[in-house]
């Protein structure tokens, strides 16, 4: 069976229908998604809607959360608290319930889900590189979690140094980000996990940057969250 997981959206409808036509395409129908659907772009209660309608599993992101005011954004950049406060002042009251309904992690097809780390994933820690990944391992005993957050695609074993999963080991992966990808690459990425044949591939999908940063732009967001998106950083 294949599973695709999918994470980091921010509000970006034009990544989000791309990299969801690309799963169809392939004939995936099982998806989770990591969390952080709102925050920083234009179109967050597209982006609900689309979860919901199409009843994708999702887990609660760090700016899910702050959108919905359960936790704080003190911690957050100028520009992503701005993203914030623009997000709450348009959000429906349909797709605020459904955030304040989310979970911080799901088990299924003998994985663990999480936003950040599965290490009390409500603290939302970034898992950068090695060194931070095997202070994780000992909170899960399933052979995978799938994270998200750092809007960087990764494999991290708990030996400290393979990067392709295999059986016997356990790993974390990061499944990157498709509405804001920050390893230099535009392109929106995601995974799918083969379960029979155990194996995943990161997926890097094109959508149309010009019009979503238009979008942000002419929302009145700041430019630098659209001028971004051009080079994937």
């Amino acid at each position: 069976m294949k599973i695709a997981i999918i994470s980091d959206i921010h509000s970006n409808l034009e990544a989000l229908q791309s990299t969801l036509t690309q799963i169809d395409t392939l004939g995936v129908t099982t998806i989770y998604c990591l969390g952080d659907i709102v925050g920083y772009g234009a179109n967050p209660n597209e982006c609900v809607e689309i979860m919901r309608e199409r009843n994708i599993p999702c887990i609660a992101g760090n700016h899910d959360k702050a959108v919905i005011k359960e936790i704080s954004i003190d911690d957050f950049s100028a520009i992503a608290k701005e993203a914030v406060h623009w997000t709450r002042s348009v959000l429906s009251d349909v797709n605020r319930t459904f955030l304040e309904g989310l979970e911080y992690q799901i088990f299924a097809y003998n994985s663990l889900f999480v936003h950040s780390s599965p290490d009390l994933p409500q603290n939302f820690r970034y898992i950068l590189s090695p060194g931070h990944a095997i202070e994780s391992f000992k909170h899960f005993f399933l052979p995978i979690c799938f994270i998200g957050h750092t809007h960087r695609p990764a494999v991290f074993c708990e030996d400290g140094f393979s990067n392709t999963i295999s059986l016997g080991k356990k790993f974390i992966v990061n499944v990157g980000s498709i509405g804001q990808p920050r390893d230099g690459d535009r392109r929106g990425c995601c995974v799918v996990f083969d379960t029979d044949r155990y194996s995943i591939e990161h997926l890097r999908i094109e959508y149309d940057v010009d019009v979503t940063r238009k979008k942000i732009i002419e929302a009145g967001l700041p430019q630098k969250l659209g001028d971004r998106l051009l080079v994937g950083i």
